[in-house]
């Protein structure tokens, strides 16, 4: 008798670097979807919004590398007001010295305009170039300006100089027939052009001193008819309901019928300066040029540093944000690119699971 036993074919054990890789992929798969909705979140966590000023021309430039931040109608030209004696410092401060001593004439005041803003400058008496430049920064006073264009050898040769100065910076958009910035048929500026010369002046110590003095005493300091004088910038020194900016260091403000409300301000924080410039808003009061001007000054600091600009190519760097009305492209968001990653990995760890299981039931 004869017994046949038939062997029964055991089934194979898995094999466990396949079922390893499987589920290793698996994990990375839940962390791929993982990270997909967290993506979003991360996003929102951006930079804060850029504000809305209702100036007509306004910018946000950091003042170490030019890069503009935010701008609205930067290079729309308008009248500048007392901003402009900016650029008057800027040409005229070189050439004088601080300590030499003049006696004004009559000559030196003819030619300031009827309602100008003054200082005081009083014919026959005697003040340093030092007290005169006071009197343009923080008193705003037109006859301090043209006491010291008379100096600097005259009206016609010092607004030409400003001109070609202006054209020197970059600053395109800027015409000068008033060395002060009173209203003048065919003078104007614009935000990006006083932003530039401003930063122009940041570089002379001089001008840094000046358009920094919160008080000073006019004329000369010990003369018996010495009264203090106030700048009038209210963001630096904080009044008329105005609280001071922390880290402000300047520069120019300034106030015309045709212009209306203008301000450069220049502030520091962190080894950081930023500067804004705002040109007549059109909603408010007299001290909304302020308020809108320190919304941007926060929106500024909110924001990353720009890095320095490998090649400069003119007087404009690359420009990091837009005006509102202009948003820039949103970053495209993670969660697609996760998915298709994650779905990608799912399919090609099955694919030889699948290719073994077909071979497997064929044999």
């Amino acid at each position: 008798m004869v017994i046949i036993i038939r062997s029964r074919r055991l089934p194979r054990p898995p094999r466990r670097p396949v079922l390893r890789r499987a589920l290793a992929t698996s994990g990375l798969c839940a962390a791929l979807v993982a990270g997909a909705a967290a993506g979003p979140a991360r996003a929102a966590a951006g930079p804060p919004a850029v504000p809305t000023p209702s100036a007509l021309s306004w910018e946000v430039m950091d003042a170490g590398t030019g890069t503009v931040l935010a701008a609205g109608a930067p290079h729309r030209r308008l009248p500048p007001a007392s901003t402009l004696k900016t650029l008057f410092a800027v040409t005229v401060l070189p050439h004088l010295r601080q300590d030499a001593v003049h006696r004004a004439s009559w000559a030196d005041l003819a030619e300031v305009a009827e309602g100008s803003s003054e200082v005081g400058v009083a014919e026959g008496h005697r003040y340093t170039v030092g007290d005169l430049w006071r009197g343009v920064f923080l008193s705003s006073g037109n006859d301090a300006v043209h006491t010291l264009a008379r100096l600097n050898g005259g009206l016609s040769r010092t607004l030409a100089q400003m001109q070609a100065t202006a054209r020197r910076i970059g600053a395109r958009d800027t015409q000068v027939r008033s060395p002060d910035g009173f209203d003048t048929p065919g003078q104007y500026s614009s935000a990006h052009d006083l932003a530039l010369i401003a930063r122009e002046g940041l570089r002379n110590p001089d001008f840094r001193r000046y358009m920094g003095t919160k008080y000073a005493r006019f004329p000369a300091s010990g003369d018996p008819d010495a009264y203090e004088i106030q700048n009038t910038n209210r963001l630096l020194v904080g009044s008329h309901g105005v609280e001071p900016y922390p880290g402000l260091i300047g520069v120019k403000n300034g106030y015309t019928t045709q212009a209306g409300t203008t301000l450069v301000s220049a502030a520091t924080h962190g080894g950081r300066t930023l500067l804004v410039t705002v040109m007549n808003p059109q909603d408010g009061d007299f001290n909304t040029v302020y308020e809108e001007s320190r919304a941007l000054l926060d929106w500024g600091f909110a924001t990353p540093a720009p890095q320095p600009p490998k090649q400069q190519a003119g007087p404009l760097h690359a420009v990091a944000a837009t005006a509102p009305g202009r948003p820039e492209p949103e970053e495209p968001s993670g969660l697609p690119r996760h998915l298709v990653a994650a779905a990608a990995l799912a399919v090609l760890t099955g694919v030889p699971l699948l290719v073994r299981r077909r071979l497997r039931t064929r044999r």
